[in-house]
């Protein structure tokens, strides 16, 4: 399950920043003239900076902007460990958490494209019974409401006893195995938000609980589970070698960076390990660079029909829910995408990932040409999130603007 959004902590480790090591075509070594170049040189290693004073200053920061005109650019501040000076690996493996959703969306609209479902099926279709009581009706939402989160399910992370276990008695609870269907049933043991009305107002909000159950559908039209299906699907047609989806194996690939909190007694506690974000609306691991070829294999055409990728960037306005529009103040929300405007004109297409001391802020170009990935991993306690969205956002609104000077993206 993904983590609740604020946590507190206290704890702190060394930084540095750094810039890709003479080879590789980045900011540090000569490239190409014009605008990117700049960028490489001067706004990259500024905005990571400023990534860093809002995730707190002391947090791990890795950046690579890909379908430059002379290689990628990358960047990263901090170290592996709290008690280590070696730095952050620039291949390192993390927990992508809600990104996960766009992963999702993709192998559901797959099954759309195949005719193993439709959009418009219904929930009570696919998993009758699952979605009822307490005023929850499955027949009245679609598989689209699941994917665009207009569903006004009730968010299983919202649940108080989960909330209990997240925030103080997480090391307890690191190895939870808890399926999708039983989070599904502690959804639905609350009211919802809204039901969906069929010809009237969309209304939206953001909850995990709809990628759980579309992650169930697409098990039952797809005759794999959903990791299996994101691994052939995706992951296997790309050859992203770093992506995974490790289900219950709580351990990361190396190499990897480490993440803090601080537990209830002032302990710092090392929460890099854990098998919480299992599910199909937070289970995947990537890098930067497998995430950056992810999303711009999604916008330039290769992982799915032209209707299906018409349908999944057709947005709807954030209606009911103020925390999501505070953190994100622009945007709509898609089939598992943001579309968030660009300074520059037109806009860009994303997915964020917030978990146990990661956060996650991949972004790619309408036309897919041009992709940015930002990780971050918490040494003290979680940032600000509307602070950190204002950081990353400036970053990667630079990099694609600038890629869009240059005639590159």
């Amino acid at each position: 399950m993904p983590t609740p959004k604020r946590a507190g902590a206290v704890v702190l480790t060394a930084a540095l920043l750094t810039l890709v090591p003479p080879g590789t075509a980045t900011a540090a070594t000569a490239g190409p003239p014009g605008p990117a170049r700049h960028y490489g040189e001067d706004v990259l290693r500024r905005d990571l900076a400023a990534v860093r004073r809002a995730g707190g200053g002391d947090v791990n920061v890795l950046a690579r902007v890909d379908g430059t005109a002379g290689g990628p650019l990358m960047a990263r501040i901090g170290t592996r460990t709290a008690d280590s000076a070696e730095p952050v690996p620039w291949n390192a493996h993390f927990r992508v958490a809600s990104t996960t959703k766009t992963f999702t969306a993709t192998v559901v609209l797959q099954l759309a494209a195949e005719k193993r479902l439709s959009l418009d099926d219904t929930v009570a279709h696919w998993l009758p019974g699952v979605v009822a009581g307490h005023g929850n009706d499955g027949s009245r939402i679609t598989v689209r409401d699941l994917l665009r989160q207009t569903s006004g399910l009730y968010d299983y992370v919202d649940d108080p006893e989960i909330q209990d276990r997240l925030f103080h008695h997480f090391d307890e609870n690191r190895y939870d195995t808890t399926p999708a269907a039983a989070l599904v049933a502690v959804a639905v043991g609350h009211p919802p938000l809204f039901v969906p009305e069929r010809g009237g107002a969309t209304r939206w909000a953001y909850s995990n609980t709809n990628y759980l159950l579309a992650g169930m559908i697409a098990e039952k039209a797809g005759g794999a589970s959903w990791r299996e299906l994101v691994e052939r699907r995706v992951i296997d047609r790309l050859g992203l070698r770093d992506t995974s989806v490790p289900g219950l194996d709580p351990r990361l690939p190396d190499p990897h960076v480490h993440a803090y909190l601080t537990a209830p007694d002032g302990r710092r506690l090392d929460v890099t390990e854990h098998s919480l974000q299992h599910t199909a609306d937070s289970g995947v691991v990537s890098t930067t660079a497998d995430l950056d070829t992810f999303f711009r294999a999604l916008a330039g055409g290769r992982l799915l029909p032209a209707a299906q990728w018409r349908e999944m960037r057709r947005t709807v306005e954030r209606t009911d829910d103020p925390e999501d529009v505070a953190e994100m103040p622009e945007g709509t929300y898609g089939l598992g995408l943001r579309r968030i405007p660009l300074s520059c004109g037109g806009h860009y297409y994303t997915h964020e990932g917030d978990g146990a001391g990661v956060n996650t802020r991949p972004a790619v170009s309408a036309d897919g040409r041009r992709a940015v990935t930002v990780s971050i991993t918490t040494t003290t306690a979680p940032p600000d999130l509307p602070a950190l969205n204002r950081a990353t956002g400036a970053l990667v609104d630079h990099a694609l603007c600038a890629g869009r000077s240059t005639g590159t993206g």
